[in-house]
Parts: C-alpha cells; sequence; structure tokens
C-alpha cells in the first residue's frame, strides 16, 4: 500500500503545527514517512506529552519521606507502612467520553487499572470526578447516562469497586464534559515494577489483546477541538473489555511472581508506540519492533495502524531470556500466546 505523500493539510490533520514540523524535519534530518509523522504526532500531543499543562505541572509537590515513586512512572506509589504500598493513578478521559461517551469512560476506568496493576498491584478500588452541563442543555442527559454506564459496566465487570466520586453540573461544560477516573491498588512495598528497558538482546513481549483499528489517532485527538464534525471522529475512540482486562491482571501478577519481568509498560494513549517508547527511552535504549509478530484481529494492517492503534487490555514487557520457557506456561495458562519459538521475539538494541 502506497503511503500518502507529506503535506501542510496531512501534517495539520495529525495536529502538528508549522513550527511543530520544523522540529520533526531538524531533528531526523530528513522528511519523516506516514507512519513517523503519526508517531511524533501521537508523542507530541496533549495527552501523551502535556505541553499546554506541564509548566503547571511542575509545580506540585512530588517528593517526601513516604514517596517511593512520584511523576515519571505509570502510576504513583506512597508507602503506607507495614511493608505495604498504595499505588495510585488518576487520569482524563473527556475527549473520548465526550465523543463516545460509555466507551470513552469506561476505557478511561480501564487505563487506569491497568497503570496500577503494570506497577505490581492488586487494585482495590476506584474513584471518579465528573463534571457536566446544565442539566437543561440537550446533549447533557446522553453524556451522563453514556459515562455513568460505561464507569460501572467496566469497574463491575473487571471486580473493582466505586468506592466515591463526585458530579458537578454547570453552564461551563455545556455540550462537553469532564471525566477524570482515579484507580489505586495495593503492593508490597519492595516489589514494585518499573517500566524502563534494561540490557540488550533481552526479549520484548507483547502480552494482552488483540490489536485492531479501533483508537487509532485516539492521542492526537487529544490536542483537537470539537466541531461539526464530531462523528467522523466517532473510530478513534477505543472499546473495552473488562473480562479480558481481569485475565490481563492475573497473568501479569502471576508472571511478577515468577521474577521473570524486567520492565513492563501497559499499552495505552498512541499504544505500541508510547509503550515501547517510553521504555526504551527511560533505559536509555532502543527497542526494535517486529510488527510481523503483533497479534491482530483485523486483516491487511498497516505498519502506521498497528503503531497508532489504542486497542485496549494490552501490555508490553522486558522479560528476562532464561525466564522465557516460564513466561511463556503462564501465558499460555490464560490464552495469551507468545509466537512460537520459529519466529524469534524483538529485542532491545543499543
Amino acid at each position: 500500500m502506497q503511503e500518502p505523500s507529506i503535506t501542510p493539510d496531512l501534517i495539520a490533520a495529525h495536529g502538528l503545527k508549522p513550527d511543530e514540523y520544523e522540529r520533526i524535519l531538524q531533528i531526523i534530518g530528513r522528511e519523516p514517512s506516514f507512519t513517523e509523522l503519526g508517531i511524533f504526532s501521537a508523542m507530541w500531543n496533549e495527552h501523551c506529552s502535556y505541553k499546554s499543562s506541564k509548566k503547571w505541572l511542575r509545580t506540585l509537590p512530588t517528593e517526601g519521606p513516604q514517596v517511593i515513586c512520584g511523576p515519571g512512572e505509570n502510576a504513583g506509589v506512597v508507602d503506607i507502612g507495614d511493608g505495604q504500598a498504595v499505588v495510585f493513578k488518576m487520569e482524563s478521559h473527556n475527549h473520548p467520553s465526550y465523543i463516545e461517551p460509555h466507551q470513552g469512560a469506561a476505557t478511561g476506568v480501564g487505563g487506569i487499572l491497568r497503570d496500577v496493576f503494570t506497577m505490581g498491584a492488586r487494585p482495590i478500588a476506584a474513584m471518579n470526578s465528573l463534571s457536566f452541563g446544565r442539566p437543561a442543555h440537550p446533549k447533557t442527559p446522553h453524556l451522563v447516562k453514556g459515562v455513568v454506564e460505561g464507569i460501572g459496566a467496566y469497574g463491575n465487570a473487571f471486580g473493582v469497586p466505586n468506592v466515591g466520586g463526585e458530579v458537578r453540573f454547570h453552564k461551563s461544560y455545556d455540550g462537553n464534559c469532564l471525566v477524570n477516573a482515579f484507580a489505586a491498588g495495593l503492593a508490597d512495598a519492595d516489589k514494585i515494577f518499573y517500566s524502563a528497558a534494561s540490557g540488550v538482546g533481552m526479549p520484548v513481549v507483547y502480552l494482552g489483546a488483540k490489536t485492531g483499528r479501533d483508537g487509532v489517532g485516539g492521542a492526537t485527538m487529544a490536542s483537537a477541538e470539537f466541531d461539526d464534525t464530531i462523528e467522523e471522529k466517532r473510530p478513534t475512540v477505543q472499546v473495552g473489555d473488562p473480562f479480558t482486562e481481569k485475565c490481563l491482571l492475573e497473568a501479569c501478577l502471576e508472571l511478577m511472581k515468577t521474577d521473570s519481568v524486567i520492565s513492563i509498560q501497559d499499552m495505552g494513549a498512541a499504544g505500541l508506540t508510547c509503550s515501547a517508547v517510553e521504555m526504551g527511552d527511560k533505559g536509555g535504549l532502543g527497542i526494535k519492533l517486529v510488527l510481523d509478530h503483533v497479534p491482530q484481529r483485523e486483516t491487511n494492517m498497516t505498519a502506521y495502524e498497528m503503531m497508532l492503534s489504542e486497542s485496549q487490555e494490552r501490555m508490553l514487557m522486558v522479560l528476562k531470556p532464561e525466564k522465557e520457557d516460564e513466561a511463556r506456561a503462564i501465558f499460555e495458562k490464560w490464552d495469551w500466546i507468545l509466537p512460537s519459538s520459529a519466529k524469534p521475539l524483538p529485542r532491545i538494541v543499543s
């Protein structure tokens, strides 16, 4: 399939400003491919880079005697004594919830639950903070119904109680909404798992649901402003499956007990792109991905689609080579099948 030419309209469609595209040219020294343009677009959007809010986020307190892990990882970790820690995450899913309220809110819950158990914690509670427009506004009933049902459906099926939250109605949110989800879990304070890749030549493993076309461009959308073309953005919203995530949770926690996992990162916003980039960057290493081995649930998927899909319930991890067989047995127990031994796993590169 021939890739489209890089034009000003295509650049704008990816949420990149002219000066940002010029910076891409300076970084790589040439015009990017279509897939590379998508990768830059995903990593430089509001949801992944916090480019408009990081200035203010940096003013918040992040250190203290009880803080085991501050900003920069999948979730925060605080020591609560007796050898235990609380792992917690809060995240917004505003744009997806506005476009497709049920799935947008549900996958917001699913994403932060993954962030928590990616750190080695079992999730125990969820909360939310919701803001809607005035009850009389024509979009408010649709948004409230979809968001509330989505939060409840995912949490209930996954098996984590929603223990509290807050809801406000104000004209400032007419026709839009804010959906902030929170999750917390418990872990042993000395058994926290991180995402930084390490060890050249170590195997990189994809674990979880197959990759589809749902959510392609979802992270890029976080920098967009909505208008009458909102229905065209519906395919950018992810579709969640809480029962699959429950199996993923149990597989990951069981695997973590075997001392097999070097690093682990969930595939959330920007999917395979963000998880691989963050793992490699934090470890000061590169990751070579063999996209032919990506489990796909749709036919004829392109590299662009595989790298930017935000299909839910997926993990990327680096394993100890000597533990590969033990890990494979656990994966198969939970119905996650690794590529056969005839297909070597992707590896960390220097």
